[in-house]
């Protein structure tokens, strides 16, 4: 039996019928394969049909339908088959449309297309809405060549806010000995507030490495052993480029017991 299509924002989508895909082979007769056996690649994880709006999350490049994974994401950070934190606080930020994937389904699936044009006409229809104008193809010009390559650039889904104007690598440089129990910081670049201070920066990396509370963690950027109350903007502004790093401000730390009195 074929997989139920996408349940989307028009209405589930039925399939019927099968299909075999034809692979050129050095022999003279074409090789034909079950569509079945290409499943894991173009069926969504969520809702378990084909994939409709492709969209992949940057952080371990797994795919879903666009509609599946959004509102995935509106009752958890985390991919639904890796369980990676996609963003703390933003996962859609770490999503993209992935547009060749999705021609390659639309080629592989008989009619699953234009069902999809259908569904999304009587969608319109049923509430009295105007249909979405269909794009008009023109001979590109000097101007539109120039836009379509800007165009080709892969783009967020959504903008990162503007307060969101420091980018972190934090670099762990080791623990001091007696000191084992803690997980490895899995991800090293953040992005958030210059108003954020190392206080800030102490406390996500608590969390995400479960550190004890007698542990305590010394964030250095370039010379300087920083303090709790020191903001991020005034960290980049004060060491300058020295501290940056393909753009990033770089901050070092490492895991030490505290000094006994």
């Amino acid at each position: 039996m074929s997989p139920p299509l996408c349940l989307s924002l028009y209405g589930r989508r039925s399939h019927e019928g099968s299909t075999n895909i034809l692979l050129d082979s050095d022999s003279e007769e074409e090789t034909k394969l079950p569509l079945k056996q290409f499943y894991p690649y173009i069926r969504c994880a969520l809702c378990c049909g084909f994939l409709i709006d492709a969209t992949t999350i940057t952080e371990c490049l797994h795919t879903f339908c666009k509609n599946c994974i959004v509102m995935h994401f509106f009752q958890s950070n985390k991919c639904p088959t890796c369980s990676i934190v996609v963003h703390q606080t933003q996962p859609l930020y770490n999503i993209r449309l992935d547009r060749q994937l999705q021609d390659i389904v639309y080629k592989m699936v008989p009619f699953l297309e234009e069902s999809e044009r259908k569904q999304m006409c009587n969608f319109y229809k049923e509430r009295g809405l105007a249909l979405p104008k269909p794009v008009v193809i023109s001979p590109p010009g000097p101007v539109a060549i120039k836009r379509q390559k800007k165009e080709n650039i892969p783009q967020s889904m959504f903008t990162i806010p503007p307060e969101l104007d420091v980018s972190l690598l934090l670099d762990f440089v080791g623990a001091e000995e007696g000191i084992d129990n803690y997980k490895p910081l899995e991800r090293r670049y953040v992005r958030v507030s210059g108003e954020a201070t190392v206080r800030h920066v102490e406390l996500f990396i608590r969390r995400k490495m479960e550190l004890s509370a007698t542990c305590q963690v010394d964030v250095v950027c370039g010379d300087h052993l920083l303090d709790h109350y020191q903001s991020l903007k005034d960290i980049q502004n004060s060491v300058g480029e020295e501290a940056l790093q393909d753009g990033l401000l770089v901050l070092h730390f490492g895991l030490v017991l505290p000094s006994q009195s």
